[in-house]
């Protein structure tokens, strides 16, 4: 295909939570990926039945964290008094359903996520709409997937003390 332009909507919440208790929050309801799992799973000749009730059990808000990057601690050198995290969150049996449709879905999941404070402390919550990357490769059922993510991200959120529902719209 040749090469195209596609606009994506950039989310960002302001949280009204300090920083440090939305992390955590964060953290807590989308947790690292347990990776020993899957690759006992691969090891012992499992199924995808296997990873899905894995995933299920990993992700109890359909999420987990993949990647964590410090950016304060990386930046505060450089005199940044802005405190970020970002994160790279997904879930591959679902990335599964897309990339079955387009491996180019995968250029968009995981999601990329940036924490970071506000002037007050708190902390804001900002990434790109999933529906909006996953729609760009104009495929219904990689953008109706994208659409539950959508929907993933608010009830993360939720489950974190925030409601971005307005957000996403």
């Amino acid at each position: 295909m040749p090469s195209q332009s596609h606009t994506v909507t950039r989310v960002e919440v302001r949280t009204g939570i300090p920083y440090d208790e939305f992390v955590t929050a964060l953290e807590k309801a989308a947790p690292p990926l347990d990776r020993g799992v899957y690759e006992r799973i691969e090891e012992t000749g499992g199924t995808w039945d296997d990873v899905r009730a894995a995933m299920a059990k990993n992700a109890p808000h359909h999420l987990v964290v993949y990647f964590r990057l410090n950016g304060t601690q990386a930046l505060k050198v450089a005199g940044h008094p802005t405190r970020s995290m970002e994160y790279l969150i997904g879930n591959h049996v679902i990335a599964e359903s897309m990339f079955r449709h387009d491996p180019r879905a995968l250029l968009y999941a995981p999601l990329r996520v940036l924490v970071h404070t506000d002037e007050a402390g708190d902390a804001v919550f900002t990434m790109h709409r999933p529906s909006d990357e996953m729609g760009s490769l104009g495929i219904p059922e990689v953008t109706k997937v994208g659409e539950e993510l959508d929907r993933h991200v608010i009830e993360l959120l939720r489950v974190c003390g925030v409601d971005a529902s307005a957000d996403f719209a």
